[in-house]
């Protein structure tokens, strides 16, 4: 199927709540991109993506939505699995396409992953002036643990999260 823009996709065409979560690509980036750039006031840049999709660690996934001629990336999330942590760094859903479920889709992906590989828990850090993501990540039993003060910069700081999965055998 062809890739379309997703401004166009999500404002004018409308889209599927038929979500498949699959591993990202290079061809997947200017769309990792442009949500990146839309949800964030300090985005990661197509580099740090690039390098993201190469450490052997690392894994970045994407909710892909289609109207049954075109698909898009609605939205991503990136994490490391190291030892017995999985670090979530980065999970964003295209502000056109939130409310749908997609994040919490990629969560439980990445939840379940965790979970097949044995890992003991699962961190990730949230913006404290983020409700809804808070939310949703307390909906997945994250539990917040700590503070990390002006951890964004500007004197935002952020909330340590953490899903407790077990003992690793």
């Amino acid at each position: 199927m062809p890739v379309c823009h997703l401004g166009k996709f999500f404002g004018e065409r409308g889209w599927s709540m038929r979500i498949r979560i699959r591993d990202a690509s290079n061809r997947d980036l200017p769309q990792i991109v442009e949500i990146e750039q839309l949800c964030f006031d300090n985005p990661w840049s197509r580099d740090s993506f690039l390098r993201e999709l190469s450490l052997p660690f690392s894994r970045t996934t994407v909710a892909i939505t289609t109207d049954g001629v075109e698909e898009a990336v609605a939205g991503y999330l990136c994490r490391w699995l190291v030892a017995d942590e999985c670090h979530i760094l980065n999970v964003a859903v295209h502000p056109a396409a939130r409310r749908g479920g997609i994040g919490t889709r990629l969560m439980d992906d990445t939840i379940g992953e965790a979970k097949r590989e044995k890992v003991r828990f699962v961190t990730l850090e949230v913006r404290r002036s983020n409700v809804a993501a808070r939310s949703l990540y307390r909906k997945l039993s994250f539990e917040e643990r700590r503070l990390r003060r002006n951890y964004y910069g500007s004197g935002e700081d952020a909330i340590v999260m953490e899903l407790r999965l077990g003992r690793r055998n």
